[in-house]
C-alpha cells in the first residue's frame, strides 16, 4: 500500500495542491489498489483528480471515456500545464486529422501517455479497438457515468455500449463517475457496466449556499429584467427550452443594457465558444442558453441561475443550478414554473418510443413534484438523490422562508399506505391517487380496482392532494419507490409499523400555479393594483377622443391596456409601447394625449413609478410577421399564405390579429371581396362601428346569430380595426 507521503508528494508535485478535498483520498487509494470503483460527487467537488492522480502514479494508460469533445480539450489543455511534457495526456475523437492520430497513437504505444480521452462514439471503432488491445491500460474511467442510464438526464445509447467493447479490448479495474444519480440510475450504471460489487463513494449533494425558489410565470421577461437591475454586475445564466426563446431573451436583455449573449446549439461553434469566452471573462454579465451550455464550465463566481422554462427532469435541474455560486459565495437559482409547459414538454415527447415516454413522464412528475411542494426544496432535492436532510429549516429556500401552514394528516397517510397494500405494491402514484379521488379511468377500468372497497373513500380530496399525501410519505421514508420498476410504490419497514401504530403527522398544502399561469397572448388577471382614479381618468379621454375620431373606444385602446397604462404609468411613446396590446402604430397615432395626461396625473400625486417601466421590448422582427405583410401587400390569397408557413387559417387569422392590434394597417379588400359578398360586409361592419361595445368575438357570434361564419367575422373584424384604428 502507498505510504501517505507518496501519494501527497504527487498531488503538489503535479497539481499543486496541498490537501485532498472531501473523500478525493480514498477514491484515489481504492483505484490505486485496483478496485472497480463507482463516485457519486456533485459539480465542484473535484471528480477529475480521481482518475488523473491515479493515472500519473499507475504503470500504462489510463483510458477515459467523455461525452464531451469541448471537456476533453480543456481536460487535456489542464493535464499538459500540470506536465513537463504535452505527451501526458490526449484525446481520440472526431476533431482530429489522420496525422494528428497517428502520432497520438504512437505517443500511447511508446508509454509517454498515462492519460487518453475517448469519445464513446470513437470506442467503438474497429480500428480503434484494435489499437487499444496493444496498449497496456490502467484502468478505464467513465466519466458523466449518467449517459448510461435511460433514466438518466442525458442519455446516450452508445454508453450502453461501453462495457461489451471493455470485455473485447480486455479487462482492467473501471471508475464510474458522475455528478446526478438517483439510486435508481446508480443501479443501472453499476448494472450496465458490470460493476454491481463496485465500492461506492458518496459525497453529499447538500449545496448549503445555495438559496432555491420557484415562481409563477407570470411577466417573466419584466421580471428577470428587474432582477438583473438590482443586482448590477453579478454574473447569471438563464435557461431556456427552446433556441427561439434564448434569441428573443438575450436580444431584450441588451435592449434593456444589460450585458448578455445567446448561447445553444444552433450557434456555429466558433460564436458560441466565443460567447462563452466573452463570459468566462467577464466582457459579458448573463449568458442565456439551452441546456447546452455549462458543461465545463468553471467559473466559480456565477451568482444565478433562473430558469425561464422548468427543466425535463429534477437531475438537469440540480445540475444546471449547480454551476451558481461554486466558490462558496451566494448564488441564487430562481425557476419559473406553469403547468403549461409541462403539458407542452409532454407533447414534445408523442412522438418517442413507448417506453421512453414513460420513463420522460416519469422524471417530469418528479419535476411537478419539485415545483409545486411546499415541502423544503432542499429537503426534496437531495431526498430525489437517495440522501437525507436532517434539518426541519434549511432557511435558504422559498418554502422555509414562507412556509405553509401545516395540518394533521394522520389519516390521509393511513389511507395511503393502505390502499398501496391492498394493490399489492404494483402500481404508481398517480394511480393511488385516482383509486383514492374515485376517478375512473382505462386503468383503473381494467384492473377491476373501482370495485376495491377502498375506491373513492378519499374523495372529498382530488387527485392532486392524494398526490401530495403520496410525495410526503415518500419523504418520510414510509413509501419507498422500487428499483428495478421505478414507480412503483412500496411499503417500507417504516410504513408497516406506521400502520400498526399511526401517530401525528403533519402535512403542508402543495402551491397551486394553476391560476396564474403567463399566457403571452391573452391579458390574465394581474397581480398589480389598478390605480382606479387613473384608469377612471383614462377611460374619459378615450370617450372624448372616440367621439372626435367617430370610432368606437375600443378601436382607440382596450379596456386591458387602460388597466395596464393604469399599472405602468408610462409617461414618454416609447414606455407606452411595453403596455400590453399597444404597438408602435397605436401608439404613435393615439398615445400623445394619453402620455401627457399620465405625467400630469404621475406629477401631481408625486407618483413612484414601478421600476417595471425600464423593460424595453425588442422590435418585433419576426419572419413570419414579415412574411404575412408583404404577401397581404401583393394580394396573394390567404389559404395560399396559411400552407407556405404551415399554418391552418385560424391560426392564420390570429397572426394577423395581433399585427392589425399592434397598429400595422392592413387592407384585406381583395381576399375580402372574393370569399363574402357586400351586404354580408356591411352587416358585419355596421355592428362594430354601431353596436359593439367591446371587440369581443364570443360577443359578436352571439349577436350576429348562426348566419354567419367564425371566419367572416374574424375577417370583417380585422378590416374594421385596421380601417377604423389604424
Amino acid at each position: 500500500m502507498l505510504d501517505d507521503s507518496t501519494i501527497h508528494d504527487y498531488l503538489k508535485r503535479y497539481f499543486g495542491f496541498d490537501n485532498f478535498k472531501g473523500n478525493q483520498e480514498e477514491i484515489i487509494r481504492n483505484v490505486l489498489s485496483g478496485r472497480d470503483t463507482f463516485v457519486l460527487m456533485p459539480t465542484g467537488g473535484g471528480k477529475s483528480l480521481c482518475y488523473q492522480l491515479p493515472a500519473v502514479m499507475k504503470k500504462g494508460t489510463a483510458i477515459v471515456i467523455s461525452p464531451l469533445i469541448a471537456l476533453m480539450k480543456n481536460q487535456v489543455d489542464a493535464m499538459r500545464n500540470f506536465s513537463t511534457t504535452d505527451e501526458v495526456a490526449h484525446f481520440l475523437n472526431s476533431s482530429l486529422t489522420k496525422a494528428e492520430i497517428t502520432r497520438v497513437k504512437s505517443d500511447v504505444l511508446g508509454g509517454m501517455t498515462k492519460l487518453l480521452y475517448v469519445a464513446p462514439e470513437s470506442l467503438t471503432k474497429e480500428d480503434n479497438i484494435d489499437f487499444l488491445k496493444n496498449v497496456d491500460i490502467s484502468f478505464y474511467a467513465i466519466d458523466e457515468a449518467h449517459c448510461i442510464s435511460e433514466w438518466g438526464h442525458d442519455f446516450r445509447p452508445e454508453y450502453r455500449r461501453i462495457r461489451p467493447i471493455v470485455d473485447t479490448i480486455g479487462r482492467s479495474p473501471i471508475i464510474a463517475l458522475t455528478a446526478t444519480a438517483t439510486p435508481k440510475v446508480q443501479h443501472d450504471i453499476q448494472k450496465n457496466l458490470g460493476i454491481l460489487e463496485a465500492d461506492i463513494f458518496k459525497s453529499s449533494f447538500n449545496r448549503p449556499n445555495l438559496y432555491y425558489e420557484v415562481r409563477s410565470k407570470q411577466d417573466v421577461a419584466k421580471e428577470i429584467i428587474k432582477y438583473i437591475k438590482n443586482n448590477p454586475g453579478k454574473s447569471g445564466i438563464i435557461y431556456c427550452l427552446s433556441r427561439k426563446k434564448v434569441e428573443e431573451l438575450a436580444e431584450m436583455l441588451k435592449v434593456n443594457n444589460i450585458k448578455s449573449l445567446p448561447y445553444h446549439a444552433g450557434m456555429d461553434s466558433a460564436t458560441r465558444t466565443q460567447n462563452q469566452d466573452k463570459f468566462l471573462m467577464e466582457e459579458a454579465d448573463v449568458i442565456v442558453a439551452t441546456i447546452a451550455f455549462g458543461m465545463g464550465i468553471d467559473k466559480p463566481d456565477v451568482r444565478f441561475v433562473i430558469h425561464y422554462d422548468i427543466p425535463k427532469s429534477l437531475e438537469g435541474y440540480y445540475q444546471e443550478t449547480g454551476r451558481a455560486g461554486r466558490d462558496g459565495g451566494e448564488g441564487n437559482c430562481i425557476a419559473y414554473y406553469s403547468y403549461n409547459d409541462i403539458q407542452k414538454l409532454e407533447k414534445f415527447m408523442q412522438g418517442k418510443p413507448i417506453a421512453e415516454q414513460e420513463i420522460g413522464k416519469q422524471l417530469l412528475l418528479e419535476t411537478v413534484s419539485y415545483a409545486e411542494s411546499s415541502v423544503c426544496r432542499r429537503r426534496l432535492l437531495l431526498h430525489y438523490f437517495g440522501e437525507e436532510y436532517q434539518q426541519d429549516n434549511c432557511e435558504a429556500c422559498d418554502n422555509c422562508l414562507h412556509p405553509k401552514t401545516q395540518f394533521e394528516g394522520s389519516d390521509y397517510v393511513v389511507s395511503v399506505l393502505e390502499t398501496v397494500l391492498a394493490v399489492k405494491e404494483k402500481f404508481k402514484a398517480d394511480h393511488i391517487a385516482n383509486i383514492l379521488s374515485g376517478k375512473i379511468n382505462s386503468a383503473i377500468k381494467s384492473y377491476k380496482h373501482h370495485k376495491l372497497e377502498i375506491f373513492g373513500s378519499g374523495e372529498e380530496k382530488d387527485e392532486k392532494f392524494w398526490n401530495m399525501v403520496v410525495r410526503q410519505a415518500l419523504i418520510a421514508k414510509m413509501l419507498v419507490k422500487d428499483i428495478e420498476n421505478y414507480g412503483l410504490l412500496k411499503l417500507t419497514q417504516k410504513g408497516k409499523d406506521y400502520l400498526e401504530n399511526p401517530s401525528s403527522f403533519m402535512l403542508t398544502e402543495d402551491h397551486d400555479y394553476t391560476d396564474n399561469a403567463e399566457d403571452e397572448n391573452v391579458f390574465g388577471a394581474r397581480t398589480e393594483a389598478v390605480d382606479e382614479e387613473l384608469f377612471s381618468i383614462l377611460k374619459d379621454l378615450r370617450k372624448k377622443i372616440s367621439k372626435i375620431k367617430d370610432v368606437p373606444p375600443f378601436v382607440i385602446f382596450q379596456d386591458p391596456s387602460l388597466e395596464d397604462m393604469a399599472i405602468q404609468y408610462p409617461i414618454t411613446i416609447d414606455e407606452l409601447q411595453n403596455v400590453s396590446g399597444v404597438g408602435a402604430g397605436k401608439a404613435q397615432r393615439y398615445g400623445q394625449e394619453f402620455v401627457e395626461v399620465i405625467k400630469k396625473y404621475v406629477e401631481e400625486k408625486e407618483i413612484i413609478r414601478p421600476l417595471d417601466m425600464v423593460v424595453r421590448s425588442v422590435v418585433n422582427k419576426s419572419g413570419m410577421k414579415v412574411y404575412i405583410i408583404q404577401s397581404i401587400d401583393k394580394k396573394r390569397p390567404l389559404d395560399d399564405i396559411a400552407e407556405a408557413k404551415g399554418l391552418d387559417m385560424p391560426e392564420l387569422l390570429s397572426e394577423i390579429e395581433a399585427i392589425v392590434n399592434s397598429g400595422t394597417r392592413i387592407n384585406l379588400d381583395y381576399y375580402i371581396n372574393s370569399v363574402i359578398d357586400e351586404e354580408r360586409q356591411t352587416d358585419i361592419f355596421s355592428y362594430f362601428k354601431e353596436e359593439a361595445e367591446s371587440d369581443s368575438l364570443e360577443d359578436a357570434i352571439k349577436e350576429l346569430g348562426s348566419e354567419f361564419e367564425e371566419e367572416e367575422i374574424r375577417l370583417m373584424r380585422i378590416k374594421f380595426l385596421s380601417e377604423m384604428g389604424n
